[in-house]
């Protein structure tokens, strides 16, 4: 919301500069993966909301993919177990992933619907399960410490098809799809998929103009922490090798590569800790956090 302290000539120049943005992605995709601080906040939930609703009211197309690791762990303590983590991938034996399916699908997903359809948006809440359009196999991940060794994670997924049709119709009809991160396999396993790899894959299927990825830091930093505005991909490969990207950020970038390298017009890594980060991310001159460029 606009502050009340503004004049209505700042007011009305700040709805001006919207409207240039407004009309380039006008029905336009944007993926948006939502996680971090802006889950948990209650203001910043309802800013989160509130932007979502705006930019579909205003013509574009969000399709949000959203996390829940918090809730996660929150519900494994509960149950006696402890998350465990290998390369910033969760670890996933059956129970975890009956804890997995039961918080992403159930209580987060619901929760994220409800906010946005309290803020008079249509939002509608699915899984890859539904409709089958998250298709996945077991993921056999590569050591980083061994070469050549690969490592089980359990029920975690590598995806192996998006079917578009049940988004696309749920666009069609002014509904906003909220996407857990779940996918299922051949003969019906269900498999934990990290949520920045499924905001990715879902990004480059639809030909999305935008892929935004909500974090708990301002951006991509480099070495000495500060916010790199703009990089490309030959940058973050080098930022991998030298050791300035790891751990749970490593996900978050590799799908955010892909999708730069496979058709999606522009990636941003942004700060889910700054009140309306998505507005000023998309409606504003400045923009906000580190924008990695297509090639």
């Amino acid at each position: 919301m606009i502050p009340e302290h503004l004049t209505p000539a700042i007011k009305a120049d700040i709805l001006a500069e919207a409207l240039p943005y407004i009309k380039r992605f006008h029905g336009r995709t944007i993926v948006i993966k939502y996680g971090g601080n802006a889950m948990t906040d209650e203001n910043l939930k309802r800013c989160f909301a509130r932007d979502v609703v705006l930019l579909k009211l205003v013509g574009m197309n969000p399709v949000i993919v959203h996390g829940g690791g918090p809730q996660i762990d929150e519900m494994l303590k509960r149950v006696g177990k402890q998350g465990h983590f290998i390369q910033g991938m969760r670890v996933t034996d059956e129970e975890t992933m009956e804890v997995v399916e039961m918080v992403l699908g159930g209580q987060v997903n619901k929760d994220i619907v409800n906010l946005i359809n309290q803020q008079g948006g249509r939002a509608v809440g699915l899984t890859g399960k539904d409709g089958g359009f998250i298709q996945a196999r077991k993921l056999l991940m590569e050591s980083r410490d061994r070469p050549g060794e690969q490592i089980d994670l359990g029920q975690v997924g590598d995806i192996t098809r998006v079917d578009p049709a049940l988004i696309s119709l749920l666009d069609s009809g002014a509904f906003i799809p909220v996407i857990a991160p779940i996918g299922v396999g051949e003969a019906g396993e269900t498999y934990n998929i990290n949520a920045d790899v499924v905001a990715g894959k879902i990004a480059e299927i639809l030909r999305a103009e935008k892929l935004i990825l909500l974090t708990n830091t301002p951006g991509v930093l480099d070495e000495q922490g500060q916010l790199l505005t703009g990089v490309t991909p030959a940058d973050i490969d080098a930022m991998i090798v030298n050791g300035t990207l790891s751990g749970g950020m490593l996900p978050k970038i590799g799908s955010a590569l892909d999708a730069a390298r496979n058709g999606v017009k522009s990636v941003h890594i942004i700060d889910g800790r700054v009140e309306h980060a998505l507005l000023l991310e998309i409606l504003t001159d400045q923009g906000v956090g580190t924008l990695i460029k297509h090639q």
